[in-house]
């Protein structure tokens, strides 16, 4: 072991092919191990980080591609709902007056009114207000009538053929009579420009 030690001490390194043989062969095997290990470690490595990230990134588009593809699956069904919610809305709008209609709507109220019987002390349309689709139409009423009376008015307004809407209902005895302050809506669909 000795000589062995005594023979690595005096190599010379600047001249390995004076060498004994097999310490070429150790040397060579080292030399290649680190070259092998320097090169997995700098080059493949990097490959590896590369593939992680490109795992990752396929992992994502799956999800995106999943996502996308319940929805194309619903998409027919999703545009029934849509011409479903188009119609019912269209249906909505014909049931708003229009403009020139808004009269014969008051009347079509106070009719209904008098209809069921009821004493009218006040019929006050006010002012219109304006929102985003449509304008709406308050109708400040004071009618006097027995139970019965301002029940079917209130039921005779609900089976309007147009949105008629009832708020703010208040009902005092008066007398004999039953005296129902009310703001009655009705609404106007707003023209398109």
């Amino acid at each position: 072991m000795k000589n062995i030690l005594e023979e690595l001490q005096n190599l010379d390194p600047n001249n390995p092919g004076l060498w004994p043989f097999p310490i070429q062969i150790g040397a060579g095997l080292i030399l290649c191990a680190g070259l092998i290990f320097a090169g997995f470690y700098f080059h493949v490595q990097d490959q590896r980080d590369e593939l992680d990230g490109i795992t990752k990134k396929e992992d994502e588009y799956k999800q995106t591609f999943e996502l996308k593809q319940r929805k194309a699956a619903n998409l027919v069904l999703l545009k029934q709902q849509m011409e479903e919610m188009k119609q019912s809305f269209g249906d909505m709008l014909r049931q708003l007056p229009n403009k020139t209609e808004i009269a014969g709507l008051i009347v079509d109220v106070s009719q209904t009114g008098l209809a069921a019987g009821l004493e009218f002390d006040l019929f006050k349309p006010e002012a219109e207000k304006p929102t985003e689709f449509y304008a709406e139409l308050p109708i400040n009423i004071v009618v006097k009538g027995k139970y019965h009376q301002l029940g079917e008015f209130i039921s005779g307004i609900a089976q309007l053929p147009r949105i008629v809407t009832t708020h703010n209902i208040n009902i005092t005895k008066s007398g004999d009579l039953l005296q129902m302050k009310a703001v009655v809506k009705t609404y106007r669909a707003l023209e398109e420009d």
